[in-house]
């Protein structure tokens, strides 16, 4: 009988009803679509800086972090790598030679690091030849070819085919040099990166460091980087038996300020949610508290004839149900509708790319969530309505009956 009651209560007030019903669906489209802008935002940054630079996982000598010193290479290299290849969850395996040094042209010079990059595993590793705005995939030029980011060759004046030369230490710590010519110019999500990251063929800049097995970086690619830690650890115990002096790292060591955002991430979401959220309930209270002051005369009417003010504690939060339980699937709906189309077409931030670049972000971002966000945030939703419902519940059972069927 209180559920048939509560039914008939909330149409009786189409407009009251239709305030909370649209209060509720407008909570779950914004608590939703602002999640998935949000996840999509950082998966697509998480995902860039692991095909452009990071990599999943990375083999390394010990040393090498503390100096980053050519000669702290990784002994037989390429037996490790072809070990590395064969693991289960292993889907790619490229090798780097690696230097510190200086890019110079006529117009100056600006620190690089330097990549020897073997070209026939690297595009299965990263995305550099993806990213690549002029010229071609070391194509072109036989000696000393080399792919610089756009931003520097705006720095250093430079433009394909013009000439640059690259000095760095070499392995016995002398310095050395060598000319190169420009033969594309690549453009990332992280300009700070464009700016300081050179990519030359490994066999030449092998050459110029004076040892043709010299290798820095075995980097591996896994079929999900969320289970890079794990594969990372395993493989830590099964090199370490018969290789010494290497470290295996996986991306949330490589660049621990990419994880750390990554993991922050999912919190700070669910605050963002929660402030949605408490901005719903402060709705649903008010217009329930309104409801209760003008049905003051029928509460008390009620209580006078037996109604027990437990019943009708009940009666006021099951219509807050009831009107959730309109509102959500509404709600949930439309937000899906949403993400299905944005996630298809992108939503073009173009106007903002140069700050979003700066800190590895796409200027076009592709709202995502998992489904099971959307049954979390339409449980949230709910309970957050039925606690909105009890401040107005209690106030009705306030009401002295004889008082309440005497007023106007």
């Amino acid at each position: 009988m209180i559920i048939k009651i509560a039914w008939k209560n909330i149409w009786r007030n189409p407009v009251r009803s239709g305030v909370v019903i649209t209060s509720v669906l407008l909570g779950i489209w914004a608590g939703i679509f602002v999640l998935a802008f949000s996840m999509g935002m950082n998966n697509q940054r998480v995902k860039g800086q692991l095909d452009n630079f990071v990599g999943h996982i990375t083999i390394k000598n010990a040393k090498y972090d503390e100096d980053k010193l050519v000669k702290y290479a990784i002994a037989n290299a390429q037996h490790v790598a072809k070990e590395v290849s064969k693991l289960p969850n292993v889907t790619a395996v490229t090798t780097r030679t690696s230097a510190i040094g200086m890019a110079t042209s006529s117009a100056g010079g600006y620190g690089a690091a330097i990549h020897g990059i073997d070209l026939q595993n690297e595009p299965k590793v990263f995305s550099l030849k993806s990213k690549l705005v002029e010229g071609k995939y070391f194509e072109g030029i036989k000696r000393n070819p080399i792919l610089i980011g756009k931003k520097l060759a705006k720095r250093l004046k430079l433009k394909l085919r013009s000439k640059m030369v690259l000095t760095f230490q070499n392995e016995n710590g002398d310095i050395t040099a060598g000319a190169f010519r420009i033969v594309g110019l690549y453009k990332s999500s992280n300009t700070v990166y464009d700016e300081s990251n050179v990519f030359v063929r490994q066999q030449d800049l092998q050459k110029l460091l004076g040892n043709d097995a010299l290798i820095h970086h075995i980097v591996c690619r896994v079929n999900d980087y969320q289970v890079a830690p794990e594969v990372a650890q395993n493989l830590q115990g099964k090199l370490a038996k018969s290789h010494q002096n290497i470290t295996v790292q996986s991306w949330k060591d490589t660049s621990p300020d990419l994880a750390y955002a990554n993991d922050m991430m999912s919190q700070m979401l669910f605050i963002f949610v929660g402030i949605i959220l408490l901005g719903l309930s402060m709705g649903i209270v008010n217009t329930m508290l309104m409801a209760v002051l003008e049905r003051t005369r029928e509460l008390g009417m009620l209580m006078a004839v037996g109604m027990s003010k437990g019943r009708v504690f009940r009666m006021i939060v099951i219509e807050t149900f009831f009107l959730t339980c309109v509102g959500a699937p509404i709600g949930i709906l439309l937000a899906w509708g949403t993400i299905q189309y944005t996630g298809s077409t992108g939503i073009n931030l173009g106007m903002f790319s140069s700050g979003l670049e700066s800190f590895g972000y796409d200027s076009i971002i592709r709202p995502m969530i998992e489904g099971s966000y959307y049954a979390q945030i339409g449980l949230m939703v709910v309970a957050a309505a039925l606690l909105s419902a009890i401040y107005p519940a209690i106030k009705a059972l306030k009401l002295k009956p004889v008082e309440a069927i005497r007023k106007v």
